[in-house]
């Protein structure tokens, strides 16, 4: 990330939520994703490079709020993001996140932007850069279990990497359902609405589960997983969250991001801590294999890490000059005097008082 004069570097790039969509819409959806897969794709393999810790959790009986930071020792990004489950009952959004990009060097943030849309847009691109190489060659059909904020991303997600073209679809809220059928309308895909989570993962070749309530639970029986099948863990992201019953876990190859978050975050807090996972970034550099034969089942028990935020945020970064879809923020006070701070406040005082 290249230094600018000193006074430029105060007006950092910020990204409201409208320059988000406007981004997302003149790029296009599936070129976006395709383009922060690819970032995160060529960040995986540089994995060595970056800081890694799981995320920094304050949960509450309300939900929980984190910073997810990470840095590749020349730019530094966190996301804030939160998870509370009852806010879809008071008409708020479950998940909310903003995050910030900044240069190593000097540290001065040079963007910070909405991540709302911006992290359903990585998770999904995560989830389809996983499933190439770990769901069976020319699959089709995807079961989509939870049908809320994250499913439409999910599904373009899959369509574009994967060529998916059959959506299974349910929902507990079957206002759900309709929702995403609805908005997946006319995008290329034959939609089938199901009538219980067994129905929908029949015939499917990838079964997604994407829920929201944060408890043990479990979505997807044993019963449901026949051979071959690659599963699509996204929902449990937090202590005490499940979606996956233990037995499929137990005859299922395991990939995750981050072992020690997902140990703590993942389905796999189900299994003793040293039941063997291969992590996605060893994939990605040929350090280990993925789907190895078409009877395996495979599972990405994918919770998000701060990895994949650095990416999406690079990914935005490039964009801005191209679309212009930014606005310029005075963030960082910047006196005269680098060491005068109170005489840059007094300065300020006499001009409000003149101009009074």
């Amino acid at each position: 990330m290249q230094s600018k004069n000193a006074k430029s570097l105060n007006l950092i790039h910020f990204v409201s939520v409208d320059d988000m969509m406007k981004i997302v819409l003149e790029i296009g959806v599936e070129k976006t994703i395709a383009g922060v897969a690819a970032q995160i794709e060529h960040d995986f393999r540089r994995w060595a490079l970056f800081d890694k810790t799981p995320r920094l959790a304050a949960h509450s009986d309300h939900g929980v709020i984190e910073l997810m930071p990470t840095s590749d020792g020349e730019v530094y990004a966190f996301k804030y993001v939160n998870g509370h489950p009852k806010n879809m009952k008071e008409g708020l959004q479950t998940v909310t996140a903003f995050g910030v990009l900044s240069d190593v060097g000097t540290g001065y943030p040079v963007l910070l932007s909405e991540m709302t849309i911006l992290t359903a847009i990585r998770t999904a691109a995560t989830s389809a850069m996983a499933a190439k190489v770990l769901a069976p060659a020319g699959a089709r059909c995807m079961a989509m279990i939870g049908n809320g904020a994250q499913s439409e991303f999910q599904a373009m997600a899959f369509k574009t990497l994967l060529g998916i073209d059959t959506l299974r679809l349910y929902d507990i809220d079957s206002y759900a359902t309709d929702k995403c059928a609805a908005n997946l309308a006319n995008r290329g895909f034959q939609i089938i609405k199901c009538a219980s989570a067994k129905e929908a993962t029949e015939g499917a070749q990838i079964i997604t589960t994407c829920t929201a309530d944060k408890q043990y639970a479990t979505i997807l029986t044993d019963d449901m997983v026949g051979a071959g099948v690659h599963i699509n863990a996204i929902g449990g992201d937090c202590p005490g969250k499940t979606e996956l019953q233990r037995e499929i876990l137990l005859r299922s190859d395991i990939f995750v991001e981050y072992t020690p978050q997902t140990r703590i975050e993942g389905d796999i807090q189900q299994l003793p801590a040293d039941h063997p996972v291969t992590e996605l970034w060893t994939v990605m550099t040929g350090d280990a294999p993925g789907r190895t034969h078409a009877e395996q089942i495979t599972v990405f028990d994918g919770v998000g890490f701060a990895i994949e935020d650095f990416s999406a945020l690079r990914y935005l970064h490039a964009q801005l000059e191209a679309t212009g879809h930014f606005e310029r923020l005075d963030m960082i006070a910047d006196p005269n005097e680098p060491r005068d701070l109170w005489g840059m406040v007094m300065r300020a005082a006499k001009t409000a008082s003149k101009a009074a």
